[in-house]
């Protein structure tokens, strides 16, 4: 009866073992996976604050007329054979923090001709369709990204079409 006994004890501690070794691993498995979670959201957290959509707050911007004072900007568009010109305002609202550009208040001289440039070249290479006015917001991104390009990202806040004329 004694061997018995003995055999009991030590069949009791291996039947805790496998219990004991099961829990130790749900537990281990559960904070790595925990780890794991948060490792990915950081992650992905990180990435989308980094690339994510601009800050709706800025300073407040520099507003610039581009073209003429008066009559704003004069161009031929569709192609040489088209015969169609368009006459618009644009303003942009520059950010004021890149001195580069805009220095008390006035956009500097490098950064007009540039602005000119770029804003001209957009306008005549636009095929006629795009001139739609449903799909005017997809020109103001495409000058506003094209002028970010040029002048330095962050120096145009955003692009304002104030008339249009396409005939």
């Amino acid at each position: 009866m004694a061997d018995e006994e003995k055999e009991a004890e030590v069949e009791e501690p291996k039947k805790k073992s496998p219990i004991v070794m099961i829990a130790v691993i749900v537990v281990v498995g559960l904070l790595a996976a925990g780890g794991i979670a948060f490792f990915v959201a950081k992650t992905l957290l990180d990435n989308a604050a980094a690339s994510g959509p601009e800050p709706k707050y800025h300073d407040p911007g520099v507003f610039v007329k581009l073209g003429d004072v008066k009559e704003g900007i004069l161009v031929n568009v569709g192609g040489q054979r088209s015969g169609k010109f368009l006459k618009t305002n644009i303003i942009l609202e520059m950010n004021p923090g890149k001195k580069d550009n805009v220095a008390e208040g006035k956009l500097n001289p490098v950064a007009e001709v540039k602005i000119n440039d770029t804003v001209l070249q957009i306008l005549r290479s636009t095929k006629m369709e795009e001139f739609d006015a449903t799909k005017q917001d997809e020109l103001k991104k495409k000058l506003k990204d094209h002028l970010n390009e040029v002048l330095g990202e962050g120096s145009v806040y955003d692009v304002y079409i104030t008339s249009f004329l396409l005939q």
